[in-house]
């Protein structure tokens, strides 16, 4: 019996958790998956109640969690900032989720914008570090509103953090077991400091225990540009906490927008948040034409990360099959043809036979 913490959180997250929860439930009946949920109110509206993003009793009670759903995180009546520290990196930093992992995969019958590519051509996984680098908010500012203004943010990176991250990515790319290539992005022509830690990881490590696993390397620029020209070059990626942010968003737009793109913040040794990387997307709240399928995909990676292969399967022909009948005409809300939750019943449909 799993437990599942669900926080649906702003605008659209509610929805699309859901539709997620709902293919779930279909996929898990069939492979007699038991799991209990416990819903959590937190976003934009608590805040906005309590000036509080999320009580420390809260966060005390995650940890006890085998797994935590997310919608999204973001208000407009709350400053930007407020609830994407106070709340998401919060959970990540604190509950150690020190990879993210983000599927770049074009499914059949989605448009990507990559002329003459298709889904045998992207279909990749990028390894971010999630707790090191420029977020950790080391720096502050002086002199603020002056000419003489100073700010200054700290790129922290550990040979600890950065090998764990590595040798992660080098374990994936191993049970994978696809082209087993793992390239290193990073930029160690300038940053030479941060990123020589990252590359003596990175090879001692691959030397050392992983000689079945081809090392490649790419700076951070060429690899915009190769995941553009030639996608098909890559089969896992790693790279630290801001380069990953950037390129795993070009990723979503290649495998077909912010609609079909999921995410999972990963603690191998503790408690795992998945979530669509999509925003909260206000204007479309309650409207029921949000694409719920990036949060349907989290479900699924919530079942793999899990173990329980059978139901994440499920889940994935579910999408698979959805997507390949024609029936949804886009993946972009309020042009899918189709409403929030008849998307999700026909996913839950597939899962479930």
């Amino acid at each position: 019996m799993y437990k599942i913490a669900v926080i649906g959180g702003d605008g659209i997250g509610p929805e699309v958790v859901r539709e997620g929860l709902k293919v779930l439930e279909a996929a898990a009946a069939k492979t007699e998956v038991r799991y209990d949920l416990a819903y959590y109110d937190l976003g934009g509206e608590q805040y906005l109640r309590t000036g509080e993003p999320m009580p420390d009793s809260v966060l005390d009670e995650l940890r006890d969690f085998d797994a935590i759903y997310l919608g999204a995180v973001g208000h407009p009546e709350v400053a930007p900032g407020i609830l994407e520290k106070g709340l998401l990196l919060r959970i990540r930093f604190e509950l150690d989720q020190y990879i993210n992992l983000r599927p770049v995969k074009l499914y059949p019958g989605v448009e990507t914008p990559l002329r003459d590519k298709g889904p045998e051509e992207i279909d990749f996984i990028i390894v971010r570090e999630n707790t090191e680098g420029l977020y950790t908010g080391m720096g502050g500012i002086q002199y603020k509103g002056t000419p003489q203004e100073v700010s200054t943010q700290i790129h922290m990176t550990t040979r600890f953090g950065a090998e764990r991250c590595i040798r992660y990515a080098f374990d994936y790319c191993r049970e994978r077991n696809r082209a087993k290539k793992l390239t290193l992005c990073a930029k160690t022509n300038v940053l030479t400091f941060v990123h020589d830690t990252w590359w003596r990881a990175f090879n001692e490590v691959g030397e050392a225990d992983y000689p079945d696993i081809e090392r490649d390397y790419a700076h951070v620029d060429a690899t915009t540009m190769w995941m553009v020209k030639n996608p098909e070059w890559f089969d896992v990626i790693v790279t630290d906490n801001m380069f990953g942010d950037i390129i795993t968003d070009l990723g979503a737009m290649i495998q077909g927008g912010l609609g079909v793109a999921a995410g999972g913040n990963i603690n191998p040794h503790g408690v795992s948040m998945f979530e669509p990387i999509g925003g909260s997307a206000p204007k479309y709240t309650g409207l029921n034409v949000a694409c719920p399928v990036a949060a349907i995909g989290a479900a699924q990676m919530l079942m793999e990360t899990l173990g329980e292969i059978d139901t994440a399967q499920r889940i994935e022909r579910g999408i698979e099959r959805a997507l390949s009948s024609g029936e949804i005409k886009s993946l972009a809300a309020g042009r899918m043809g189709m409403s929030t939750s008849e998307v999700g019943d026909l996913i839950a449909g597939y899962a479930g036979e």
